[in-house]
């Protein structure tokens, strides 16, 4: 039994170097902390002689937080200013155009000029002074005051703009103006004016007033390829720049802003408004009073004929300057000046220009759509007409040439021409057309309904959805891919789960050369528009080979099958609006998604055309399919192409052309000469179908007044 008074032997006391340790600790913390609290006194009885307060502290708050946000700008600033700084130590301009070109249609004759005119020879003081007080009263009024960037200006065309009015004049200075064209490109990006800003400082801090504005004489553009004053003076006058008068300078001064629209040789109403209102800015800088401007507006210019570069297929000639630049590069073809003998076809270009704007002028407000673009093609691949957009004054952003629209449906072909290919399949073939999904993703036919078993030459005329993206599913969507590269598309795009349902980027002119492999016999038939470069002098430069290309893509049987199948399109399938009487037309509709693009792609024996109607700004149109506006104004086109002309037949298609009455002739006599449609143009016909008809009614009135006076004249022999 444990000792009740048993205890535990206690725990002997730590050593005293332990009680030491642990008082000389606490004793250095309370010392520390003592310590510290001394110093912050200090510290704040010697921060309390800067202490201000009332109107004091007040400036010395704006003046600190002016400080800290003035630093913060200096870093952000210099952080902007770095690409400025990239090219100004580049030290280079921009390289204006120096190649001069003049192109030719197929037959020979001119149809127009790409490249700069233009001429630095003036000096500034030689020029008109009211030439320039009317570009600084219309431009920049205050271009001798500011640094580069004219604030005040900026500030009241913002307010202006705010207050929905139209300034009569422009918010970037001059300076500003020449940095963009010495320096940059004209997209319009807020990084883009932040350079521009920054470069319009550095002009100013190393050149002169004076030699600012005379780059900006020179190389500013005036429309009609003219670069600078001087050039355009002679462009538009005839006239040294020296020579003109009050009112062709106000015209000049005017076009600065934007030349494609104030061009004389584009609008002279709208040019000559324009002047009028330069007239009214150089009376209301003070530079000129109403007196001396009233002789100008009176009696405005009158610019030289210049109806034939209107005319002219601009949008192809801009297509066709770039390729022939690349042709001079390549060459390294001697001097600047040379002459290019195109594919176009004037004639042609003027039926697809009509078919495209009359179409949009008569239907485009009811199914909301503004711009359309073509490109026709023999089958060889020669372009014999491009309509980049339905107003060059207004836009020259060519349409025809750029990789951005949906093909929709009629990118099936491809498909299709694929499971021939590989499957061996032919039309008559069955497939079941019901529900089919890769993944959470599961397709559905226009109309969302299904016909079960059907053939694959019903389901390519009713574009039905469900059967392309099963056989995508059977061939694999790469060589579907790797074929459209193949048969002419050049932009690069993601094979996707929808591919087969036409979700790529294409550019008409690639939906033309693809299509033109099928009515050219499977071969690869790129388009291509130039033919022959020599110098002005006659010095061969370049010539086309015939033969370049000429590599089959599809097997033969492939393309009678696939020519079959879109022959049923036009004559029993989405595209009936296609046919035409007596030519074997065939094709593929094709609409995207929001009804955004439409199209239709189609060719003859004779020729190759693909169509496009939608907005630039992707708004979706209102219930547009390919099966309306785009195959109308291919029909359109067609018919007037096919107009006194051979039919040919397409390979594959069982049409019986009709037949053509040829007189006799010595063959040996006929000379083999290129054939082209008549000369007569779309608007000139309807001239003179509207005098048929009125010489029709006025014989069917005439007729009853002949035959009473016939019976008059009976009557009185009778007698």
């Amino acid at each position: 039994m444990q000792d009740p008074f048993y205890t535990k032997e206690k725990k002997r006391r730590p050593k005293a170097s332990m009680l030491a340790a642990d008082a000389w600790l606490d004793s250095s913390l309370y010392e520390f902390w003592q310590a510290l609290g001394r110093g912050y006194t200090r510290f704040q009885d010697f921060m309390s002689r800067f202490h201000v307060s009332g109107i004091k502290r007040f400036l010395v708050e704006i003046l600190s937080d002016a400080l800290s946000f003035g630093a913060i700008g200096c870093v952000l600033m210099t952080a902007l200013a770095l690409p400025a700084f990239d090219i100004i130590d580049r030290g280079a301009f921009n390289k204006a155009e120096d190649y001069s070109v003049v192109f030719l249609d197929r037959f020979g004759n001119e149809i127009g000029r790409r490249g700069i005119r233009s001429d630095d020879s003036v000096a500034l003081d030689q020029m008109p002074d009211y030439l320039i007080k009317a570009t600084l009263a219309t431009e920049d009024r205050r271009f001798y005051e500011h640094f580069g960037i004219d604030v005040v200006g900026t500030l009241r065309a913002l307010a202006s703009n705010a207050q929905g009015e139209r300034s009569t004049q422009g918010g970037s200075s001059i300076t500003q103006q020449l940095a963009k064209n010495l320096f940059l490109s004209s997209e319009r990006t807020i990084e883009r004016k932040i350079v521009e800003a920054f470069l319009s400082v550095w002009l100013e801090w190393n050149y002169s007033k004076d030699q600012i504005l005379k780059l900006y004489f020179d190389r500013a553009y005036m429309g009609g390829g003219n670069y600078g004053v001087t050039a355009a003076s002679e462009f538009y006058f005839g006239k040294r720049v020296q020579d003109i008068n009050l009112a062709e300078a106000a015209m000049l001064a005017g076009m600065f802003k934007a030349p494609g629209n104030y061009a004389p040789h584009v609008d002279l109403a709208a040019a000559r408004g324009r002047a009028n209102l330069v007239l009214t800015n150089l009376v209301a800088a003070g530079f000129l009073t109403e007196g001396q401007v009233t002789a100008a507006r009176r009696h405005p210019a009158a610019a030289i004929d210049r109806t034939n570069d209107i005319n002219s297929p601009n949008y192809f000639l801009d297509w066709a300057f770039e390729e022939a630049k690349a042709i001079i590069e390549t060459t390294n073809a001697p001097g600047n000046n040379f002459i290019v003998r195109t594919t176009i076809d004037t004639t042609l270009q003027a039926y697809a220009e009509e078919a495209i704007t009359s179409v949009i002028r008569e239907q485009g407000e009811q199914y909301r759509v503004e711009q359309g673009a073509m490109v026709v093609t023999d089958t060889q691949g020669a372009i014999r007409a491009m309509v980049g957009g339905t107003d060059y004054a207004k836009s020259q952003f060519n349409r025809a040439i750029v990789s951005n629209r949906q093909p929709g449906s009629s990118f099936k072909p491809f498909v299709y021409a694929e499971a021939f290919e590989q499957l061996g399949l032919t039309p008559n073939d069955t497939i079941t057309d019901r529900p089919v999904c890769i993944g959470n993703w599961c397709p559905q036919n226009y109309g969302r309904s299904y016909r079960g078993q059907t053939t694959l030459l019903s389901a390519f005329a009713a574009s039905i959805n469900t059967v392309p993206v099963t056989l995508s599913i059977k061939t694999g969507r790469e060589p579907i891919a790797a074929l459209s590269h193949r048969m002419g598309l050049r932009q690069d795009y993601e094979v996707t789960r929808s591919l087969a349902l036409g979700v790529a980027p294409v550019s008409v002119i690639d939906m033309t050369s693809s299509y033109a492999v099928f009515a050219n016999h499977g071969y690869k038939t790129q388009a291509y528009g130039l033919t022959r470069m020599t110098t002005l002098n006659d010095q061969l430069v370049w010539e086309r080979d015939p033969e370049e290309g000429h590599v089959r893509v599809l097997s033969e049987q492939t393309v009678a099958n696939m020519n079959l199948m879109m022959r049923t399109v036009v004559t029993g399938g989405t595209g009936r609006r296609a046919a035409i009487e007596g030519v074997p037309t065939l094709g593929k509709t094709g609409t995207t998604t929001s009804y955004r693009d439409a199209w239709f792609c189609g060719f003859t024996g004779n020729y190759v055309a693909a169509v496009w109607f939608g907005n630039d700004d992707y708004r979706p149109t209102n219930n547009l399919t390919g099966g309306t506006l785009p195959t109308i104004a291919w029909q359109k086109f067609m018919a007037f192409a096919h107009t006194n002309i051979e039919i040919k037949p397409v390979f594959g298609v069982d049409f019986e052309p009709p037949q053509t009455i040829v007189a006799d002739t010595d063959p040996a006599e006929v000379e083999d000469i290129a054939e082209r449609p008549p000369s007569l143009k779309p608007a000139a016909a309807r001239k003179l179908l509207d005098l048929a008809g009125r010489l029709e009614a006025a014989g069917a009135a005439v007729a009853p007044m002949h035959d009473t006076a016939q019976a008059t004249v009976a009557g009185s022999s009778a007698f």
